[in-house]
């Protein structure tokens, strides 16, 4: 049933990217929310009080866990995990470069990812068992398979000078292999971006489950992997992720690891 509903979640995605792509660039008004740096701004709260009204009229009595106003219950085997800006930090500074991730948990399995970039027009759109789409194209993960030779991506958690979980350790370890990394500043834009093929892989850690619901199905459609750093079955509950075309999961997982 809900697979018929892509359409619509696509739409309400594109109208979400309307409102943020309106904004962009006039006045914003930001304040810290729990750490330097860790910004909301009146989109983030527009945009996801909108989600929340129109993805309830779609399915009835769902259940909604959002960035900004956290977990609504519901009685339908449906949960949307919706982030309707990632990449605030981004928007805020006026750096074209954020999204709007809507994810939904079906009968407690990952089946939904929806992502729209709205600057570049760019809708990620993905099911469970139906593949990973771009556009309503196609896309696959890459087909590297020496991590000498890949593009990864990155994030950092707020509290990135206290090195939670070693992250500024494994960052240098990658960087002393003289890997090309980005850091777009999005970790669903990152999660798309590996799908669609342009990175070969993704780690970050103390992330939330609206930050990776969505980019994790699009992921998993376009032939890649998922895992967390231990390379243990992913789960939305752990706050680690490593994403690649699967073909450089392994040799990632061990060099974050050493």
């Amino acid at each position: 049933m809900l697979q018929s509903l892509i359409p619509s979640v696509a739409q309400l995605a594109r109208n979400a990217g309307a409102m943020l792509k309106d904004g962009f660039g006039g006045r914003v008004t930001a304040r810290d929310k729990d750490g330097a740096h860790n910004l909301v701004t009146e989109y983030d709260i527009r945009v996801e009080a909108y989600l929340l009204e129109e993805l309830s009229k779609l399915v009835p009595n769902s259940a909604f866990l959002g960035e900004e106003t956290g977990r609504h219950t519901g009685q339908a085997e449906v949960t949307w995990i919706v982030d309707p800006l990632d990449g605030t930090v981004n928007f805020a500074h006026g750096i074209p470069m954020f999204c709007v991730s809507i994810g939904a948990v079906v009968d407690g399995e990952l089946a939904l990812g929806v992502i729209y970039q709205p600057m570049l027009d760019e809708l990620f759109t993905g099911w469970k068992g139906a593949g990973a789409y771009l556009n309503g194209s196609p896309i696959r993960v890459s087909t590297t398979d020496r991590l000498s030779e890949s593009i990864l991506v990155t994030g950092f958690p707020y509290n990135v000078r206290d090195n939670p979980d070693c992250c500024i350790d494994q960052f240098a370890r990658v960087l002393h292999q003289g890997l090309p990394i980005r850091r777009l500043g999005s970790a669903a834009l990152d999660l798309a971006y590996t799908a669609a093929g342009r990175f070969d892989g993704f780690w970050e850690v103390r992330l939330h489950p609206w930050d990776m619901a969505a980019g994790v199905v699009l992921v998993r459609e376009a032939h890649g992997m998922v895992s967390q750093y231990e390379n243990q079955p992913f789960e939305l509950g752990h706050n680690s992720i490593v994403a690649t075309n699967g073909l450089i999961h392994t040799q990632l997982i061990e060099l974050l690891a050493q």
